[in-house]
Formats: structure tokens, C-alpha cells, sequence
């Protein structure tokens, strides 16, 4: 059960980091060789792939073009076996630019493989799929 806790807690890290602006942080999330890989819907193939912390770092640097975002982490299914575990979490995205009156709204899909390293449980590989976008006038 502890385990499940921390996994649970990396997960909503993560969504804290983003939402922060804090990419470092967050890139050190991850293992020091971890990918992630970004796919659009239910397609297999991914649309973007990215290898180990540096790149994470900078990848995870994007947000920054966005005034405000909010991850609202919803359901999460883990599996726990010894120091590995796998890991399918969704999140609803939110990303507001003021200027341009825009709410982008991102049904997001995580699949994810954990490692624990040194008692600590970080992503190893995370498939990110986007599985729905709405886009709308943003009325304030």
C-alpha cells in the first residue's frame, strides 16, 4: 500500500511541476535515461519522442508559452511487483492564454513503467496519449 501512495504522489508531482513552471524538477521525475513518448489517440505510433532528463527538461520548458495551465489527475490503475511497476493514469489538461482569449482543454492517457531507485519511485517510460482536444473562446 505504501508503495501505491508514493506512485500515486509521483504522479500528482508531476502535474505540480508542470503547473509550477518548475521543468527541472519535474525532468528529475524521471530516470536518468527515461523516454517518454507522445501519441495522439489510440494510434501506436508516437508523434514525439523524448530520451533522459536533459531533454525532458527542455521539452517540459513548452508550457511556458501558456499563462496559467491545471492537470486535474483523475483515475490511476497500478501494479506493484517488487521495485517495478506499470502504471495507466488520466488527466484533464488546461491551458489558458490571456491574450489570445484561448482555453485549450487535453484529455490525457498515461501509460507508465516505474523503477524504484534508492527508495524513491521515479518514471522510467511514460507513453502519453492524447486522446481528445477542445479548443474554446476563453470568456472572462
Amino acid at each position: 500500500m505504501q508503495d501505491r501512495i508514493e506512485i500515486q504522489d509521483l504522479i500528482n508531482a508531476y502535474a505540480q511541476c508542470a503547473d509550477n513552471r518548475e521543468a527541472q524538477k519535474q525532468a528529475e521525475l524521471f530516470t536518468e535515461n527515461a523516454a517518454v513518448h507522445v501519441s495522439n489517440g489510440k494510434e501506436k505510433q508516437a508523434v514525439q519522442t523524448l530520451h533522459g532528463r536533459k531533454e525532458l527538461a527542455e521539452a517540459f520548458q513548452a508550457l511556458k508559452q501558456y499563462d496559467v495551465t491545471t492537470h486535474f489527475n483523475g483515475q490511476s490503475t497500478v501494479s506493484v511487483n517488487g521495485d517495478k511497476a506499470t502504471n495507466e493514469s488520466y488527466c484533464l489538461a488546461h491551458h489558458i492564454k490571456y491574450d489570445k482569449k484561448m482555453l485549450l482543454i487535453m484529455s490525457i492517457r498515461y501509460k507508465d513503467i516505474l523503477v524504484k531507485q534508492n527508495g524513491k519511485w521515479l518514471f522510467a517510460e511514460r507513453n502519453l496519449s492524447i486522446d481528445w482536444t477542445d479548443n474554446r473562446e476563453l470568456k472572462q
